[in-house]
């Protein structure tokens, strides 16, 4: 028995040693194989840890036990889940609320603030304001006197405006003419003929004659009475409201007059002029009388501005007014003390 132990001794040994080293060249040649396997073309990949409660076998020569060269399923399932590129870098973790942002470096300068965005389309300037265009000149008003003013109340007349005789005065009538004429022309009714308004009436009328400037009454004149139709004489009719100057039965000038009210009525009859005062002042009334010829009392014929501006709305204090100034003026020139004076229906 002794015998036999020590004969196979150093046999088997040698055995021994021979058999662990297939086995460790046959598990060195598994490994490399497995080992190509998972790299692939691609070259070797990196380990991969082992799961933590042990879900498979090491593989052989990691220095675990399975020397076969089998992946075990954990393997497996990182196989299939980095596929052949290799494992994916894990996802950052979400953090938690929004992202901020990385906190400007040290020393760093805030940029200023830009202009405010505009709105588009730009919003355009407002349309500039025109000045208001300046007021029209005023040519003749209330109180102006002459030649343009007769010629405006000729044209006025023409087209049924002025219903009175042209005398060159712009008193009230001549303003309510104007104020007419201005209405229905859509034109400011201010009843004073400015340049606009005189500009618009030449344009509808045509030139007054010399006739129509001067015309010798308002109405046509009365026959005269019986008792004019010798002499001098100042025939002077109430039914027409005229006064013909008259020498030897011809009319020589007729003119439009008004006579007093009924509390201070004109004296009806035949009278002769016993007074001429050109610059006369009444003295109970403190009113001018210019052109005066005094017949009977204190009434007298005479030129009243008053006639002139208000026409036949007004009346005298027993005189005999004229309110062409230019024809009484004549007269006045005419008539000598002593000329009788017939007033009459």
């Amino acid at each position: 028995m002794g015998s036999k132990r020590r004969r196979g001794g150093p046999g088997r040994a040698a055995t021994a040693w021979t058999v662990t080293a297939v086995v460790a060249v046959a598990a060195v040649t598994a490994g490399c194989k497995a080992q190509a396997t998972e790299t692939g073309a691609g070259g070797p990949r990196p380990a991969t840890a082992a799961p933590a409660h042990g879900g498979g076998r090491a593989p052989a020569g990691d220095g675990g036990s399975g020397a076969r060269g089998r992946a075990g399923p954990g393997r497996r399932r990182r196989l299939r889940r980095t596929g052949a590129g290799g494992p994916r870098p894990a996802a950052a973790a979400p953090a938690h609320g929004p992202a901020k942002a990385p906190p400007a470096p040290t020393g760093a300068t805030t940029a200023p603030a830009g202009p405010a965005p505009t709105t588009w389309p730009p919003t355009a300037d407002p349309t500039p304001t025109k000045p208001a265009p300046p007021a029209p000149g005023v040519l003749m008003a209330s109180g102006s006197e002459g030649a343009q003013v007769r010629e405006l109340q000729a044209r006025l007349r023409q087209i049924g405006h002025f219903g009175r005789t042209p005398t060159g005065h712009y008193g009230s009538v001549t303003a309510a003419a104007v104020s007419s004429f201005q209405g229905k022309r859509a034109l400011p009714r201010t009843g004073t003929t400015d340049t606009v308004t005189w500009g618009r009436l030449v344009g509808m009328t045509r030139e007054p004659t010399s006739a129509e400037l001067r015309p010798p009454t308002a109405a046509p004149v009365a026959a005269p009475d019986p008792r004019c139709m010798t002499g001098r004489v100042l025939c002077i009719s109430k039914t027409s409201r005229t006064l013909s100057w008259m020498i030897d039965g011809r009319v020589v000038s007729a003119m439009d007059v008004r006579f007093g009210s009924q509390y201070t009525p004109t004296r009806e009859g035949t009278f002769s002029v016993y007074w001429k005062s050109r610059h006369h002042v009444s003295t109970l009334y403190d009113s001018p009388m210019p052109y005066a010829l005094f017949f009977s009392g204190g009434q007298a014929v005479h030129y009243s501005s008053d006639f002139a501006a208000r026409g036949y709305g007004g009346a005298s204090h027993g005189c005999v007014n004229v309110r062409d100034e230019g024809r009484i003026a004549s007269v006045f020139a005419q008539v000598r003390d002593g000329d009788k004076v017939v007033v009459h229906w």
